[in-house]
C-alpha cells in the first residue's frame, strides 16, 4: 500500500478532498515511525497505511483517514498530544487521542488496565463516532498479522476481537468487517475446528459454484421477462457463521443446508417485494425461513428480505433482496451516512438513531465507577440477536434475545420500569421473568405501591434496567442501614446512662468515624447497619475512656447475643480484611466449608460475616451486590476442630456398624452424630458427623475408610441438613450400585 494509492481511492468518492493532509500526516508519521518495525518485520509505517486504507475502504473524510495514519504516534513514538494538537488542529488530535491507550495510570491488573480503556474509547465513541471506526480499522489489520505474535497473545487478543470489536462492528451495521474479525478470530481460538471448515468448503467449492451460476442464470431470465431491474450475485457462507450454527443447533458440517446463497439487489423498495415473490413462485419456501428486515430493519439499520427456498435438485437456497441503497448502508453500516461537514438531515436522523444506544449506555452506566463493571455493562448492549415487541400502541421496540417484560418496562421509560407490577403478553398474564418473543404485543400494569424487586436482577438483560434496579435497591439498602446503625448505637449509648445526643455531637461523631476508618458518619452508621463492625469498637472511639469507667451494659439482649456467639478460638480461625477484628462470622451452612478449601466473605446485615465455599450455589447471588463482599482467609495457625458430615454406604451385614466405627475410632476420629439405616438391595446407609483439623485431614480419614471391608461408597456431604437424613438422598445411588457394579463406583 503506497500514499498514493490512499489519495486516489479517496478522490473517487470525495473529489474534494483535503489530500494535503494526508500526504502532510503521512510524512509526520513516517518519520515519527522511522527504525520501528513490526513483529513480522515490516516497517512499522506499513501498519498505519493499512489503517488509513481500511478507513477508504469505508469511504470515511480526508480527516479520519489522516488521523488513521497518525493514530499510533502518541502511544508509540516520542511525539506528544501537544504537537499533534498544534500540526494538525483540534479535530484530528481528539481523533488521535480518542484511540490512544490509558499508559500513565496504574491499574492493579492487565483486565482492569483493558477495561478502563475501552472505556475511554467508548466515551470519545460517543462523542464522534469515527474513533471507534478508526479503531476497527486498527484492529482489522492487526488480526491479519496475528501469525508473529506468541500463540498466548493471538488467543487473547482473538478473544478479545469476538468479544467486542466483532460486536461492535455488528452493532455500527458494519457487516464485512464484522465478518472479516470473526473468521480472523476464528481462526486462532479454534484452529482445528477453522481448519477442518475450510478444507470442507473448499472440497464443495467448485459444485456450490456451478450450481449458484445455475440459480442465477434463472433469476436474471426470469427478472428480465418480469421486467424487474437487478442485478444478482452469489454470496460466501462465513466460516464462523458455519461453525456457530453447527454449535447452536448441535449439527454436523453436512447438516448445515444454507451454504448456498444467493443476492437480489434492486433499485427501489417496490422491486424488492416484486423479486420475493418472483423467487416464491419459483421455488417452495421453508415454512419459518422468511425475515422482513425492511418492514422491521434491525438496530443497526439492517435492511433486507431473507428467504430460503427449496432450490433446484431439492438444494437449499437462502436468498437476500434489497435495493442499492440499502446494500450501501449493509456494506458500510453507519460509515455509509458518514458525510463530512456535508451531512443532510436525514442521514443525521439516521446517525443519531444508531448512536442512542451508546448515549443510552453513558446515561444508564454513568454511576459504575469500576471499569470491569462498566465493560460488562457495555458487553450486554452488544447483542448481536434481538426480539421485536410492539406496544399496545403498535410500536416496534427492539430488545436482547431472552428479554422480559421488565426489561420492555424499562426501555419504554424508567419509571414505568420502577412501577412495574405485572405484565400481559398478547393479551395474557405472564410472570414478569417471561422470555419475550418476536411479534409479542406486552402490556405493563404499573402501581405507585410497586418498586424494584432484587430478584429482578437475575433475569434482566438490558443494562438500563440493571443499573436503574441496582442503584434503587442500594439507595433503599442504605437508608436502612443508616437507620438501622443510628439505632443500634443510640441504643447502646443508652445503656451506658448516656445522651446519644450529646455524645454523637457533629464534630465529635466525625472525628471517631474517621478513627474507626470511615469517610463520614453516614457510612459509619452504615457499616454498624450491616454489620461491618460493633458498636462497641465504635463507642471506645467515640467516648472517653473516664466516661465509660464504672458503666455496665444492662441490655439482656445484647449481652445474649454475645453469649451466644462463637468461642474466641473459632472467630480467630478466619481473617477478615474489615475495620473491626471482633466481627461476628458464620460459617454458611449450605456449605460447610473446611480450612484449606477456598471461601469468600458475604456481609450480612445485623449477622456480621458469613463465609462460603467459593463453589457454593448461594455465591451466585452474593456475587451481584459486591459491596457485602469482604476479603477472608483461613487463619492456618489456629488449632481449630471442625464438623464433617459424611455418607456411607455399604453391605449390610452383622457388624458393619462395628466395623466403621472401629475405622474412625483407630483413626483418632470423634463421631459426634450417627444415623444408620437399612435400604434396599442390602445396603446400610450412614450420615454421620466427624471432628477434623482441615479438609486434607478429611480427605486423608475418608480415603483410610474406603479401605474397611464392607465399605462399597463414601462421600463428604456440604449441604448437610439434620432434618433431611442421608437415606433418602442416597436411595437413588443405591439402586445405581446395584446395577453398576460395587468395584467401580467404591473408587468414585
Amino acid at each position: 500500500m503506497k500514499v498514493q494509492d490512499l489519495t486516489d481511492a479517496l478522490l473517487e468518492y470525495m473529489p474534494d478532498a483535503d489530500v494535503d493532509i494526508i500526504l502532510n500526516a503521512y510524512i509526520y508519521s513516517a518519520k515519527a515511525h522511522r527504525g520501528q518495525s513490526r513483529r513480522s518485520g515490516e516497517a512499522y509505517i506499513s501498519h498505519p497505511l493499512e489503517v488509513a486504507h481500511n478507513l477508504v475502504k469505508l469511504k470515511l473524510d480526508a480527516t479520519t483517514v489522516a488521523a488513521g495514519l497518525l493514530h499510533d504516534t502518541i502511544e508509540d513514538t516520542l511525539s506528544t498530544p501537544e504537537e499533534i494538537q498544534e500540526l494538525f488542529g483540534d479535530e484530528i488530535f481528539q481523533l488521535v487521542d480518542g484511540v490512544t491507550k490509558i499508559s500513565k495510570i496504574h491499574f492493579s491488573s492487565h483486565e482492569e488496565s483493558q477495561a478502563e480503556n475501552y472505556r475511554k474509547m467508548i466515551f470519545a465513541m460517543a462523542h464522534d463516532i469515527r474513533v471507534v471506526l478508526i479503531k476497527l480499522a486498527d484492529r482489522a489489520h492487526n488480526m491479519q498479522t496475528l501469525g508473529s505474535l506468541s500463540e498466548e497473545r493471538q488467543r487473547r487478543i482473538s478473544r478479545e476481537t469476538l468479544e467486542i470489536y466483532a460486536p461492535i462492528a455488528n452493532r455500527l451495521g458494519i457487516g464485512w468487517l464484522k465478518a472479516e474479525l470473526e473468521d480472523g478470530s476464528f481462526r486462532y481460538l479454534y484452529p482445528e475446528e477453522f481448519r477442518v471448515i475450510e478444507e470442507k468448503v473448499a472440497r464443495g467449492k467448485d459444485n456450490r459454484a456451478q450450481y449458484v451460476e445455475k440459480v442465477t442464470s434463472r433469476l436474471v431470465r426470469e427478472l428480465k421477462d418480469a421486467e424487474i431491474p437487478g442485478k444478482i450475485e452469489g454470496r460466501p457462507k462465513q466460516y464462523f457463521s458455519i461453525y456457530k450454527k453447527m454449535i447452536d443447533q448441535n449439527i454436523s458440517f453436512e447438516d448445515v443446508h444454507d451454504l448456498i446463497g444467493v443476492r437480489v439487489l434492486t433499485e427501489s423498495l417496490r422491486d424488492c417485494y416484486s423479486v420475493l415473490g418472483l423467487v416464491h413462485s419459483l421455488w417452495k419456501p421453508i415454512p419459518g425461513k422468511f425475515k422482513d428486515y425492511i418492514a422491521m430493519p434491525k438496530p443497526n439499520m439492517y435492511q433486507s428480505l431473507h428467504t430460503t427456498v427449496i432450490g433446484p435438485r431439492g438444494e437449499r437456497v437462502e436468498v437476500q433482496i434489497r435495493s442499492e441503497e440499502m446494500h450501501k448502508v449493509c456494506h458500510g453500516g453507519i460509515a455509509s451516512h458518514w458525510r463530512y461537514k456535508e451531512k443532510n438531515e436525514g442521514e443525521d436522523k439516521l446517525m443519531n438513531q444508531q448512536l442512542s444506544w451508546v448515549r443510552h449506555l453513558l446515561e444508564n452506566q454513568k454511576d459504575l465507577k469500576n471499569p470491569k463493571e462498566f465493560l460488562n455493562a457495555f458487553k450486554v448492549n452488544l447483542f448481536p440477536d434481538e426480539v421485536y415487541v410492539f406496544t399496545p400502541g403498535g410500536d416496534v421496540i427492539a430488545l436482547p434475545h431472552n428479554a422480559t417484560p421488565v426489561d420492555f418496562a424499562f426501555e419504554v421509560h424508567t419509571d414505568v420500569g420502577c412501577h412495574c407490577q405485572s405484565a400481559k403478553v398478547n393479551g395474557k398474564a405472564v410472570p414478569l421473568r417471561y422470555k419475550l418473543k418476536d411479534g409479542d404485543q406486552v402490556e405493563i400494569t404499573t402501581s405507585e405501591e410497586a418498586s424494584p424487586n432484587r430478584d429482578w436482577l437475575s433475569f434482566v438483560k438490558i443494562s438500563k434496567a440493571r443499573s436503574r434496579i441496582s442503584n434503587y435497591i442500594n439507595t433503599e439498602e442504605r437508608s436502612r442501614s443508616l437507620t438501622l446503625g443510628k439505632d443500634f448505637l443510640e441504643k447502646e449509648i443508652r445503656e451506658y446512662g448516656l445522651d446519644p445526643a450529646i455524645e454523637m455531637e457533629d464534630k465529635v461523631f466525625g472525628e471517631a468515624a474517621h478513627a474507626c476508618g470511615f469517610k463520614s458518619t453516614d457510612s459509619l452508621l452504615m457499616g454498624i447497619g450491616i454489620g461491618k463492625l460493633s458498636t462497641h469498637h465504635v463507642i471506645e472511639k467515640l467516648i472517653p475512656r473516664e466516661k465509660l469507667e464504672g458503666k455496665e451494659l444492662h441490655d439482656k439482649t445484647l449481652i445474649k447475643l454475645k453469649e451466644s456467639q462463637q468461642p474466641e478460638s473459632s472467630r480467630n480461625a478466619i481473617k477478615v480484611q474489615c475495620f473491626n477484628e471482633n466481627i461476628f462470622i458464620r460459617i454458611g451452612k449450605c456449605c460447610h466449608p473446611l480450612p484449606g478449601e477456598p471461601i469468600i466473605g458475604y456481609i450480612t446485615r445485623g449477622r456480621g460475616v458469613t463465609v462460603h465455599h467459593i463453589d457454593c450455589p448461594s455465591v451466585g447471588t452474593i456475587i451481584n451486590d459486591p459491596e457485602r463482599l469482604v476479603g477472608v482467609e483461613w487463619d492456618t495457625g489456629a488449632n481449630i476442630i471442625y464438623q464433617a458430615h459424611i455418607a456411607i454406604v455399604a453391605g449390610d451385614k452383622p457388624g458393619i456398624m462395628a466395623t466403621i466405627s472401629q475405622a474412625f475410632a483407630e483413626c483418632g476420629i470423634n463421631i459426634t452424630r450417627a444415623n444408620v439405616q437399612q435400604g434396599s438391595n442390602k445396603r446400610a446407609y450412614f450420615d454421620l458427623s466427624i471432628e477434623i483439623q482441615d479438609v486434607e485431614h478429611l480427605n486423608q480419614i475418608l480415603e483410610k475408610i474406603r479401605q474397611v471391608d464392607g465399605v462399597i461408597y463414601l462421600e463428604r456431604i456440604k449441604d448437610f441438613n439434620k432434618n433431611s437424613p442421608i437415606k433418602s438422598r442416597l436411595e437413588a445411588l443405591g439402586e445405581k450400585l446395584g446395577t453398576q457394579g460395587e468395584r467401580e463406583l467404591s473408587t468414585t
